[in-house]
Parts: structure tokens; C-alpha cells; sequence
């Protein structure tokens, strides 16, 4: 009679640590980091601070991604394959030829691509095929540095989901033109400003035949990067990028 007491307390706690058991699994795999492959490097931006510490930041809070960061675009080839996203960022020449085939195969797999700021720019004269068939045409100007606006033009594209519909900030307003030999951009938000009437892109998305692509024209220093609404777009790139 004294060993049933027992028994029922043998099984109860038997039956919290399988409850225990059942749960600690689908917390721990509710969803794998985003693996975002962060290029940096060249001139006239601090590639260290703004990519690699504070968007570094950004990306990994709340676990949501994992990031590496090279300032050398011949390191991409250690660490690319392995990238979910890969997330460019720089003016500094890409030169090797294995590294520029890397990228283009990362495209044609079905890969994600974040292409920011000084990456929109035509960069290399003898990489042609780089802004037509990844940036979809690019820029060789922008204003001086000051306040404009940007405009959400498609606030039901998953990119552009929780942007406010019309924010400030001051950064270069690229003058993004699209090539029409490329495969086409579709804009999500333009940017604005009351002396000129003339609008251009600030965020699109590349319609590539086979990877996602997202441009992001906003970035020169910190009051883009460190904007709430600037991180929002930045991770939500880097989401629909890939595929989550």
C-alpha cells in the first residue's frame, strides 16, 4: 500500500519531462538562420562600419540571420557556396574571373542577391554582364548628399511590408536608369525631391529568371543605416531573397 504513492510520483514526473521533450524541438527548429554573405570594400564609404557592423547587427538580431563579411571580393569563394544570400555591397574591383563566375552561378542557381548602394554603380567597364543581367542597368550619378523622399509604390510586395508609405532621410539619391537589354526591374519605392521632377528607384527587385534579386539604392552612412525603416527593408530583402 505505501509503494502506490510512490508509483503515481514516479509517473507523473515521467509524464512532465516527455512533455518537456516534445516541446524543446520545434522551439529550437521554428526556422535555420538566414546564411547572408556580406562584400564590402572600395571608396568613399565606410564599408566596415555601415555593412559590417551596424547591417551585421541588424541581420543577426533575434537570430534571424548569419552573417560573414569580407572586404577582399577574392574571399567569396570560401565562403559563397554556403550563402543563402549573397549581399553586395562594394566598389572595389572584382577582377577574378573565377569570382565574377561564382557570382553568376549563385544567380543561376536560384540564389538570393542583395545589391546595395555603391553595388548599383557601373563599376566595371569590362564586366558588362554584370549590370545587365544582375542589376538590371545601374547609375554614374547621384545628388549631393541631403534629404529627399522615398515613396512605397508597391506596399503589397513582401519587401516593402511594414515600410511606412512615405519616410525622410538624407543620403546620395542615386540616379538609377534601368537598361532595357536587361531583364527588367519591377520598383517597389522611388525616390523624390520637391526641386526636380524627376523620380528613380530606391528599391526594385531585378526580374531575373531564375535568382531573387533586390536593389537597394539607400545606404551611404548612418542615417540610412541606422533607421528603423531602412533596417525593416534591409531584412526584409534579405527574407524574400531567400525564399522565407
Amino acid at each position: 500500500m505505501k509503494a502506490f504513492p510512490f508509483l503515481l510520483l514516479l509517473l507523473a514526473v515521467s509524464l512532465s519531462l516527455t512533455q518537456c521533450k516534445v516541446g524543446s524541438p520545434k522551439t529550437a527548429q521554428a526556422g535555420k538562420p538566414i546564411r547572408v554573405l556580406v562584400v564590402g570594400g572600395g571608396t568613399s564609404h565606410n564599408f566596415g562600419m555601415w555593412y559590417r557592423n551596424v547591417d551585421g547587427q541588424t541581420l543577426s538580431r533575434d537570430g534571424f540571420a548569419t552573417v560573414n563579411y569580407v572586404g577582399d571580393p577574392d574571399s567569396m569563394l570560401t565562403f559563397l557556396p554556403q550563402a543563402d544570400v549573397l549581399y553586395l555591397s562594394n566598389n572595389r574591383p572584382i577582377t577574378n574571373p573565377a569570382v565574377r563566375q561564382a557570382i553568376m552561378d549563385h544567380a543561376n542557381a536560384g540564389k538570393g542577391l542583395l545589391l546595395a548602394h555603391a553595388a548599383l554603380w557601373y563599376n566595371w567597364k569590362d564586366w558588362p554582364e554584370y549590370n545587365q543581367n544582375l542589376v538590371s542597368g545601374g547609375t554614374r550619378k547621384h545628388d549631393k548628399y541631403g534629404s529627399f523622399d522615398v515613396t512605397v509604390t508597391d506596399p503589397k510586395h513582401p519587401v516593402t511590408k511594414g515600410v511606412e508609405p512615405k519616410f525622410n532621410l538624407k543620403d546620395e539619391r542615386y540616379f538609377f536608369i534601368p537598361d532595357p537589354a536587361g531583364p527588367g526591374i519591377s520598383v517597389l519605392a522611388s525616390s523624390s525631391v520637391a526641386t526636380s521632377d524627376v523620380i528613380y528607384p530606391s528599391v526594385f527587385v531585378v526580374n531575373h529568371p531564375k535568382a531573387r534579386i533586390v536593389g537597394l539604392a539607400l545606404g551611404h552612412d548612418a542615417e540610412s543605416h541606422n533607421l528603423p525603416v531602412y533596417q525593416t527593408l534591409l531584412r526584409n530583402s534579405v527574407a524574400w531573397a531567400a525564399r522565407k
